[in-house]
């Protein structure tokens, strides 16, 4: 028996991944979970096995007494010094059970607690493994979609990839292979779950920290990011190295390193900004693409006025004023925009104005006699 119980024990510890110790350990407290129920739930029933050999002993504690009482707890000297000759009153002993009257119903109690508790363990090995993984990127095979949500397959077990955090233009197929942000992982009660997402912008900076090995070393530091998944990204970078350049780094020879980028993120625009303490020249290279000349700001209210010429307005708004919004995101600065022209006319206005008051002032003179 013993032989054929290391034999399993080594085949479980192989498969599900759990090492032997603990499974003996599972299975110690399975027995005599399973032991005790037959001695209807005495505590002073007691069973270890071996790690070496995997020999099971059940044996009954009891304290040594001039003349037993309690049967089940205690054992009279006379007795006990049978047994064990240097045993006092007051001692305890423990005396071993025959194995042979564990009995059927045991033997099950005992195969069905093993059976929760390695699948308890198996629970424990996942969410020990992936809770770590939280914040990184990882691979994993689509294998179904359920009410508009995916399932992934990762190694050991499969996670959760909801639709709204999937890109709005992509349709995962079964089989596909697919990189995504573990973004969180909890313990519930049909064990961990792990939850993962294409659209958090922490994503995209970690696949820039896989591609760019500057970013990776921490030479080129990603200083902010504002996204519109599926659409567009706008990424502030600065470099430690004065050798070094950051924005060129992270696109790579020919545009290889950001294209791999986009290609994962199925098309999506990313503008690399270099990142400024200016504020004034900070938030007019986060209106790339457009170019504009001139910003005014209000520190005490952090809003930014920014004038483009009349051909770069539509571009610095972008569609649906997506470009400005990140722009916003990205610098922290309330941004308002206005075209070269527009603020002209404002000019003459006011200057206008000023001379309309000027005139007044004058007419409003008395008149000498």
């Amino acid at each position: 028996m013993s032989k054929e119980l290391c034999f399993v024990i080594d085949q479980i510890s192989r498969e599900k991944g759990i090492s032997r110790d603990a499974l003996l350990n599972v299975l110690e407290a399975a027995l005599l979970s399973a032991v005790r129920k037959k001695f209807g739930g005495r505590t002073n029933i007691d069973l270890r096995i071996s790690p070496k050999n995997c020999d099971i002993q059940v044996f009954e504690t009891k304290q040594v007494v001039e003349s037993a009482v309690n049967k089940d707890e205690e054992i009279s000297l006379e007795k006990a010094q049978e047994l064990f000759p240097d045993k006092n009153i007051g001692d305890t002993v423990e005396i071993p059970i025959p194995l042979q009257d564990f009995g059927r119903i045991a033997a099950q109690t005992a195969k069905q607690v093993i059976f929760q508790k390695v699948k308890e363990a198996e629970r424990d090995i996942i969410y020990d493994e992936y809770k770590d993984k939280v914040g990184q990127v990882i691979s994993g095979t689509v294998l179904r979609k359920e009410r508009g949500n995916y399932y992934i397959g990762l190694a050991k077990t499969e996670a959760f990839l909801p639709q709204k955090e999937t890109l709005p233009i992509e349709n995962l197929k079964r089989g596909d292979i697919v990189k995504a942000y573990l973004s969180e992982v909890k313990l519930t009660p049909k064990g961990p779950s792990i939850i993962l997402s294409r659209t958090d912008p922490r994503f995209v900076v970690s696949l820039f920290k896989m591609e760019v090995p500057e970013i990776h070393d921490g030479i080129v530091v990603i200083k902010g990011i504002a996204r519109e998944p599926g659409e567009r990204t706008k990424i502030a970078v600065s470099s430690k190295d004065s050798s070094i350049d950051a924005v060129g780094a992270c696109v790579g020879m020919k545009g290889t390193r950001v294209q791999s980028i986009v290609r994962e993120l199925r098309g999506e625009r990313i503008d690399i900004i270099p990142w400024s303490d200016d504020p004034r020249i900070f938030v007019a290279r986060a209106l790339t693409p457009a170019t504009v000349d001139r910003v005014g700001i209000n520190e005490e209210e952090k809003t930014a006025m920014v004038i483009a010429d009349d051909q770069q307005l539509s571009l610095a708004i972008g569609k649906r004023g997506q470009n400005i919004k990140l722009a916003t995101r990205l610098t922290g600065w309330e941004i308002d925009i206005i075209s070269e022209s527009e603020y002209s006319k404002l000019k003459m206005d006011e200057a206008d104005k000023s001379l309309d008051e000027a005139l007044k002032k004058e007419s409003e003179k008395p008149s000498e006699e």
